[in-house]
């Protein structure tokens, strides 16, 4: 299995920016459709952001669409999460995922079929 770490939450003020990084391991990050899940204190995780292998596909739910954006570099091994605009309600732990997909266009929204998770990292919006 791929090994997932993930760096760069913190407490910013609402509508600031901060970007996240997932970093893989062990095996290529280029095997796997990846996701962006965030768990705010007694919610259901829930995805905020999915990306296809080669990247040409993404998805986003209505909750952050047109503030967050997702994206890979298969060569360093990393994907990305760039949250603009951030709001109080955007406070959760995220974490990234990974799903070992033979297509290099399919993206994977649900969050049971992810395979491997890295141990989240806490982002913070205060108004």
């Amino acid at each position: 299995q791929v090994r997932l770490v993930e760096s760069g939450g913190g407490l910013v003020q609402a509508g600031d920016s901060l970007r996240l990084s997932c970093a893989a391991s062990v095996r290529p990050l280029s095997y796997y459709a990846m996701g962006w899940f965030r768990q705010a204190p007694g919610k259901e995780r829930e995805v905020v952001a999915a990306i296809s292998r080669n990247g040409e596909v993404t998805y986003y739910p209505n909750s952050v669409k047109g503030r967050f954006t997702i994206s890979r570099d298969n060569a360093k091994n990393t994907m990305y999460l760039q949250m603009n605009s951030l709001k109080p309600e955007d406070t959760a732990v995220y974490y990234c995922a990974a799903d070992f997909r033979t297509s290099q266009k399919t993206i994977t929204i649900t969050r049971s079929e992810y395979d491997s998770w890295g141990q989240g990292t806490q982002v913070t919006a205060s108004s």
